[in-house]
């Protein structure tokens, strides 16, 4: 592990689950993170890749109106964002 990667504990801060966010889940196989400021798209799939042991296809973030990071993490198609779902307790 590089020395500019940040622990994946303290990279994704919770996931988060909405409506839109269980609409994006099934349709889109993604699953959305707030994760910390200082955080890289490299940094949020390394994360989440550890995390919930999956391989990730894509990040995309955006800076909520309230200041917080939102990362939208694609999963590969042989993976299901509803399984991980599902083991954090989100769905």
């Amino acid at each position: 592990m590089e020395e500019d990667s940040l622990d994946p504990y303290k990279t994704i801060q919770y996931p988060v689950m909405t409506e839109v966010t269980s609409r994006i889940l099934e349709a889109e196989n993604k699953l959305v993170f707030i994760v910390t400021k200082k955080a890289t798209k490299r940094d949020i799939k390394m994360a989440v890749e550890e995390l919930y042991d999956v391989v990730v296809d894509k990040v995309n973030s955006t800076i909520t109106p309230e200041g917080e990071k939102k990362a939208f993490v694609k999963l590969h198609p042989d993976y299901k964002a509803v399984d991980v779902a599902i083991k954090l307790g989100i769905l």
